[in-house]
């Protein structure tokens, strides 16, 4: 399990992952107060994406990109 260092490439691979198999896909928000950071986690059990942050600008596109997600979690298009 490694970290996707860029947003841009794990907002990507995290939408396309959930785009593929929505009923399969999980993911956790942990913030880790020893290192000061925020870890996102997406999963299938067969793919593990990663993305680590410590800047406190990219809590709005993270919010921004849950959003989106919420939006095709409860969409009704199958």
């Amino acid at each position: 399990m490694t970290f996707i260092k860029s947003w841009e490439d794990f907002e990507k691979a995290a939408e396309k992952l959930y785009l593929a198999n929505p009923m399969k896909v999980r993911y956790t928000m942990k913030y880790r107060h020893s290192d000061g950071a925020l870890v996102l986690k997406f999963t299938d059990d067969a793919v593990c994406l990663q993305y680590k942050t410590e800047v406190q600008q990219d809590l709005k596109k993270i919010d921004r990109f849950m959003t989106n997600l919420m939006r095709h979690m409860v969409s009704s298009d199958k």
